[in-house]
């Protein structure tokens, strides 16, 4: 590193050494050498001009990843670790030209690559002075060594360099050799080009910059580590100083303008180059690894306001708790914010691991696409009543997250209290294979334990990524329709499959824009829902208003238990706080679809009153009669008095009927003695004062 650097070195700094008499003479020896070949034949020159090998002029430029915008998320450095940015001179602040021009090469645009008359001029002056009092070395020149990597003091090297700028301006226009240099020119340290040094030691793009910072740009490169302003400001800023005083001779700039460039600091550190959105940076270097540049579709301003974000919402809460953030315009489908992580970084949060994309369990958030299905499959109402007691599926015997059960309750409280029973009996009303069917239509990429999803999968049962659920949010947002996320900007979001009707998606928002808001958040009616996962490994929190949709996880990279974390109370925060972050104001969520029926429960239609599942018209109502004893296909002893029946359910009083003929009318208990002709086969029924009934059939001994 330290001879590229020498070698990048201007020729003047090589007149400071004591040999200062041995390099004038090399100097003088060149001018007529130079003066001799221009003159041994125009012809033969140009042959010579023409059959020279140039470098390659393909330069390594950094990949760089930038926001919607055009704004700079992130580079990366080229082969050799160094930072080197593309700027065409049209992006480049044209003060900076202009002092570049009337300092190094005011000539530039009119002579062939050396500039003769300067070059004599330096020699004599040179002579006359007993030391360099000018340089005649050009941009073109310039641009040749930089391209070579070669050096200055040497008779033959200075000879190259002349040859090659010469060839240079034949083959590349004046922009062209311009643009080499200000991709090339070194800066100290791992900094090559204008664009580096300005972002590094400005923090800005070199496309508006003050005369102090233009003139500072021009001096560095002469002597690019003996001048760094991060190691010797004072040497920087006499250079600079050095250049604005030619400015004012030049005209470029005034004395007043001189004099208030003088009074500006020079910057002591350089800052760090730009890397937001680290994971999608890398992520989209990777699928294109062949692109100098990556346009997203992020907003750099957002995108830094949630990294900050990530950061204080995990700050103080162990070194293990991590978090994602994405954020996405469901309209289109293109993200705006990915935050992978709170900290790029290889630390006790695994900082590295992109959870935005990361498979973890849903918890409760699924619950609302279960909800949209019933509601389009005429199973319910947001006012449908359902009921929330224990009960079993077979072998799956849910239970509430608090062990507790409200009895039966509206599907808009089930929803919203986020009850667990209500929301597996809509699951097994609609076959899990509705459900996941229903995911995939929504761009998911759901993956089950063992491929054997069941009811669970309403309970977080399966396998999502945080991206998967801003998704299907977005399709909910969007009136039903699938749409793809995209994050490249010339990527094209087709519209997808509709999932669910208009009018079940604005039921489902509706009733998630009634939750109540995390303590201290505002009351906006934005339409959210929380989860929490097994175990407390995942803690999420999804929302969206008439324009956005906002994600959040937050858990451990590793799996691991977050005892005491629920999506409520640590995740809901943070959503709000990304709206606020994202605008400060919500978009107002559409109006009702005409079609949508707003009316309580007693005003629906009589099955949307109370849900039954498709089964339910086979099935007898839980409060009607039984035969509780003898039970179906018993063999029973007659006793002198009789037969011993009992009943449960059902409304009293009751009539009891052996083989059909009625035994006892209009008891109010419920046991009763039936008489009975003999031993055998008898069917026994009972029947209640609403006329429901029951029957077995028993073998009487």
């Amino acid at each position: 590193m330290r001879i590229l650097v020498r070698g990048r070195r201007f020729f003047a700094e090589e007149f400071s050494a004591p040999a200062r008499g041995v390099r004038l003479g090399r100097w003088v020896l060149t001018l007529a050498m130079g003066l001799w070949l221009a003159g041994f034949g125009r012809d033969r020159f140009d042959v010579w001009i023409d059959a020279t090998i140039l470098p390659p002029l393909a330069v390594e430029m950094s990949v760089e990843v930038l926001d919607r915008d055009g704004d700079l998320l992130r580079a990366y450095t080229v082969a050799d670790g160094r930072w080197r940015l593309a700027l065409p001179p049209d992006n480049v602040d044209p003060l900076y030209l202009k002092m570049l021009m009337a300092y190094e090469d005011k000539r530039f645009r009119d002579h062939a690559g050396v500039d003769w008359r300067s070059m004599t001029r330096a020699v004599l002056q040179a002579a006359w002075n007993g030391r360099i009092v000018s340089g005649g070395s050009t941009l073109t020149m310039q641009v040749a060594r930089l391209l070579e990597e070669g050096t200055t003091g040497e008779v033959g090297g200075k000879l190259r360099q002349m040859r090659v700028a010469l060839a240079l301006e034949r083959r590349l226009s004046k922009d062209q050799i311009l643009q080499l240099y200000l991709y090339l020119a070194p800066f100290g340290g791992n900094l090559e080009g204008v664009r580096a040094a300005s972002i590094s030691y400005f923090g800005k793009e070199p496309k508006r910059l003050t005369p102090a910072e233009a003139a500072l740009l021009v001096a560095i490169p002469q002597s690019p580590e003996s001048r760094r302003p991060d190691r010797a400001a004072d040497r920087a800023e006499a250079a600079r100083d050095r250049v604005l005083a030619r400015a004012v001779g030049e005209g470029v700039i005034d004395a007043d303008e001189a004099e208030a460039a003088r009074r500006e600091v020079v910057p002591g550190l350089r800052k760090p180059f730009p890397a937001f959105a680290p994971h999608l940076a890398d992520r989209s270097r990777d699928e294109a690894p062949q692109a100098g540049t990556h346009r997203l579709t992020l907003d750099r301003d957002l995108q830094k306001k949630l990294e900050a974000l990530a950061l204080e919402s995990v700050e103080g809460k162990g070194e293990r708790l991590q978090v994602a953030i994405l954020v996405a315009d469901h309209a289109s489908g293109e993200i705006l914010a990915s935050v992978g992580s709170a900290g790029y970084q290889a630390d006790l949060r695994q900082g590295f691991v992109d959870m935005t994309q990361a498979l973890r369990s849903p918890g409760s958030t699924l619950k609302p696409l279960v909800y949209a299905l019933a509601f389009d499959e005429g199973l319910g109402h947001p006012e449908t009543m359902i009921d929330d007691k224990p009960m079993s599926f077979g072998a799956y015997a849910p239970q509430n997250f608090d062990k507790l059960y409200m009895g039966t309750i509206r599907m808009r409280e089930a929803l919203q209290l986020s009850r667990n029973i209500p929301v597996v009996e809509l699951t097994d009303a609609l076959g899990p294979a509705k459900l996941i069917s229903a995911m995939e239509k929504a761009g998911m990429q759901p993956v089950f334990p063992g491929d054997q999803p069941g009811l669970a999968i309403a309970l977080g049962g399966v396998g999502v990524s945080l991206s998967d659920m801003v998704q299907l949010y977005g399709t909910l947002a969007r009136g039903g329709v699938a749409r793809p996320l995209i994050w490249r900007l010339d990527a094209e979001g087709a519209e997808g499959q509709r999932l669910v009707s208009e009018v079940a998606a604005w039921q489902v928002g509706d009733i998630l824009a009634g939750l109540a808001p995390p303590p201290g958040a505002p009351s906006n009616r934005l339409a959210y829902k929380t989860g929490t996962s097994y175990g407390h490994r995942d803690a999420w929190a999804i929302g969206f208003d008439g324009k956005h949709v906002v994600g959040v996880w937050m858990g451990r990279a590793d799996g691991t238990p977050v005892p005491g974390a629920f999506g409520a109370d640590v995740a809901a925060p943070v959503l709000f706080q990304a709206f606020n972050r994202l605008k400060g104001k919500l978009d107002p969520q559409p109006p009702a679809p005409a079609s949508t029926l707003l009316v309580a429960n007693a005003e629906l239609p009589l099955p949307l009153q109370r849900f039954k599942s498709r089964s339910a018209v086979f099935e007898a109502e839980a409060d009607a009669p039984a035969v509780a004893f003898p039970p179906d296909g018993a063999e029973v002893e007659l006793l002198a008095a009789g037969l011993k029946v009992k009943v449960a359910g059902g409304t009293a009083p009751f009539t009891w009927l052996a083989d059909g003929v009625p035994v006892v009318v209009g008891s109010d208990a419920r046991e009763a003695m039936l008489a009975m002709p003999g031993a055998g086969f008898v069917t026994l029924s009972v029947i209640d004062a609403e006329g429901r009934s029951d029957r077995v059939q028993v073998r009487v001994r």
